[in-house]
């Protein structure tokens, strides 16, 4: 890398490089920006903090799908389990699955909190 240092008329300092060069440092700090992520990901990961989510669960969520189904499903619960564990009526439940009917933000919060994930998981 071949640099040059010149210092402006207020005694500031400048390097100056090729382009390439240049081009080069900022990827090199953009993949070290992205390996700490990736680490810091791994750490919560590991902690149980986050979590993999298989991508056939990404695609119905992605589809419209009701997320509290989509979220019930992949836990393995059944609808009437979900219900007690969020202390709300099974049949309010499957009402908010099919979208006759709107739960509150406590309901969805109940929910959310049953099923281990965050109010913004069941918002979308």
């Amino acid at each position: 890398m071949n640099v040059q240092t010149i210092t402006t008329p207020a005694g500031e300092r400048l390097v100056l490089m090729a382009e390439a060069d240049y081009a080069a440092l900022v990827e090199a700090a953009e993949d070290n920006g992205d390996r700490a992520a990736v680490a810091a990901f791994r750490q919560r990961l590991a902690a149980g903090e986050e979590e993999l989510v298989p991508s056939a669960v990404v695609d119905r969520l992605l589809s419209g799908e009701s997320r509290v189904r989509v979220w019930r499903e992949h836990r393995g619960f059944k609808a009437s389990e979900l219900a007690a564990k969020a202390g709300i009526a099974q049949a309010f439940l499957s009402q908010i699955e099919t979208g006759k009917r709107d739960g509150t933000v406590e309901t969805y919060r109940k929910l959310a909190e049953a099923l281990g994930v965050t109010l913004d998981d069941l918002a979308g």
